[in-house]
């Protein structure tokens, strides 16, 4: 079973489906994940400095009739992380452009290490409120998730893997997906990949054909 899984690293549901999926596929190893590169805001802050615009949060407050409604909003995605171990800091991480992050985790994933460096860049950006558009802040997280400190260095500096990344985004377009974490198996219809653990291993169940 092949289960294509469209993310962007500034998702906090994308950092909750990651960790139930994993859930869900405990115990497998009849199933391979790619992970497929879609960002949520192609023109983002190159930068997360003081000015480079609002947390998180504040970004999820702007789709909220009300303040009140905001932190609501808030407050159940943080909550539906801690259930799934996770600590979603949305007051300190700002969105800024994901594309480089993108292009280290298609860099792991062609060194077999997608889902260390994935992981490595989840817990930085939403937990640790790293700047993950910082070169300096890419080169220590690949490093830190497995990969050669050189070749790290080499795609930062370059432009490897940036043909990747599009090639991703041009998939989702003919695959009908419009958002994130959305979850493709088999090359069938998209669906949700934030669904709960138990919902995930019933649809990734192995199916008999008698």
């Amino acid at each position: 079973m092949r289960v294509e899984v469209y993310f962007d690293i500034l998702c906090p549901w994308c950092y909750i489906g990651k960790r139930r999926l994993t859930t869900a596929l405990a115990g497998r190893d009849d199933v391979g994940v790619v992970w497929r590169s879609l960002e949520l805001d192609p023109e983002g802050s190159p930068t997360a400095g003081p000015t480079a615009g609002p947390t998180a949060a504040e970004v999820i407050a702007q789709y909220q009739s009300s303040p009140e409604r905001a932190a609501a909003r808030v407050r159940q995605i943080q909550s539906l992380g801690e259930a799934e171990g996770l600590l979603l800091d949305l007051h300190n991480a700002r969105p800024v452009n994901s594309f480089d992050a993108h292009r280290l985790v298609q860099t792991g994933a062609a060194h077999g290490r997608a889902d260390e460096v994935l992981e490595r860049l989840l817990y930085g950006y939403h937990t640790e409120g790293l700047d993950i558009a910082a070169p300096e802040v890419l080169e220590r997280l690949g490093i830190e998730a497995g990969l050669e400190p050189s070749l790290v260095r080499r795609v930062l500096e370059g432009t490897e893997f940036a043909e990747k990344v599009r090639a991703d985004e041009r998939r989702a377009v003919e695959q009908g997906v419009r958002g994130v974490p959305t979850m493709v198996v088999d090359g069938g219809v998209p669906t949700s990949a934030v669904q709960s653990s138990d919902a995930l291993a019933d649809l990734l169940s192995p199916r008999s054909d008698g």
